[in-house]
């Protein structure tokens, strides 16, 4: 029987929200050839316990290669461990979050077993037993389907796209040791530094107030902290490449073809005109907000909601109503 292999994520010992969106669309490629999912997850000793809960969004197996020197997110390390994993079985698929690690690992892990890549895939769909791939080009305007005339299908899920979908399964968790052999390993990683802050990285928020140049200055930015705050409590606060290189906000922030691609439920644009390159980040998004006093502004082209004011004006009034709608 065909199978498909879903590589999720923990960290520390907890597993990301997006191995369930990756899960949920390894299920749905199953579906379509009658096959099988496999969660693997890669870590430390214990690791399978953080992904005990796949078999709710449609994994027949969980899979669980636990080594003391994979505890923390190793390139060779990782990629030893998925590669020993494809080559033994058959696998008509393996999917990958595009997350920060998923698009170091899933190039890794196409250039050991020689076969293609598809990155940033924003839809799957299995026809005449094919796999059909969808995913952005030329900066997000306009998209291409493609096959993969190799297998397995190595592909990488944008984040937020793909929604978790439960599709209960009776699966265990199976541990093995991979054959890692850290002292192979030219790469040493001795410290990780994790952003500060109890905001959610912007590639992994639901919901996005995002600001730009016209806001004038960082010292303004309280009033983007005062519409996430209305918003609620897991809202990530995002920011234009002009803003990042004028130094007002931290590059974590940046949302764009040189930042980062995000694809929220909601996505409010404030003071931000628009650039191809800014769109290229987050045209994606399920509804786009934008509030721009310029009529002409190019964000008005891709956003579902326009406000076209000054945003100094219509920001607070708008963190105000929403507050009163809520209560």
């Amino acid at each position: 029987m065909a199978k498909v292999l879903a590589v999720v994520e923990q960290r520390n010992g907890t597993l990301r929200r997006v191995s369930e969106e990756v899960v949920t669309a390894a299920r749905d490629v199953a579906d379509g050839i009658g096959g099988t999912v496999d969660a693997l997850v890669v870590g430390g000793p214990g690791s399978g316990d953080a992904a005990a809960s796949l078999g709710r969004f449609g994994a027949d197996r969980i899979l669980a290669a636990e080594h003391e020197a994979l505890t923390e997110y190793h390139p060779r390390g990782y990629a030893d461990a998925v590669v020993e994993r494809a080559r033994a079985d058959d696998y008509f698929a393996i999917l990958f979050p595009a997350t920060v690690a998923g698009r170091d690992l899933a190039p890794r892990v196409a250039a050991r077993l020689d076969v293609p890549l598809a990155s940033d895939v924003t839809e799957l769909e299995v026809q005449d037993g094919e796999l059909v791939i969808t995913r952005p080009v030329y900066s997000g305007k306009a998209f291409v389907e493609l096959t993969i005339d190799a297998a397995p299908r190595l592909v990488t899920l944008r984040q937020n796209v793909f929604r978790p979908a439960e599709n209960p399964r009776e699966a265990a968790v199976e541990s093995f040791a991979p054959a890692v052999d850290p002292g192979a390993w030219k790469i040493e990683v001795r410290e990780l530094n994790a952003a500060g802050g109890d905001k959610p990285d912007v590639t992994e928020a639901t919901v996005i107030v995002s600001g730009g140049r016209g806001l004038k200055g960082p010292e303004h930015w309280g009033l983007l902290e005062d519409l996430a705050n209305a918003l609620g409590d897991r809202v990530a606060l995002g920011a234009s490449r002009a803003v990042v290189d004028a130094g007002w906000r931290p590059h974590a922030e940046q949302v764009g073809q040189t930042g980062k691609t995000v694809a929220p439920q909601l996505y409010v644009a404030v003071a931000i005109s628009g650039a191809i390159q800014h769109l290229a980040g987050m045209r994606t998004a399920s509804t786009i907000v934008a509030i721009n006093k310029d009529p002409d502004a190019p964000i008005f082209k891709v956003a579902d909601y326009g406000i076209v004011g000054d945003a100094f004006d219509v920001v607070p009034k708008l963190a105000e109503e929403i507050r009163r709608a809520r209560s």
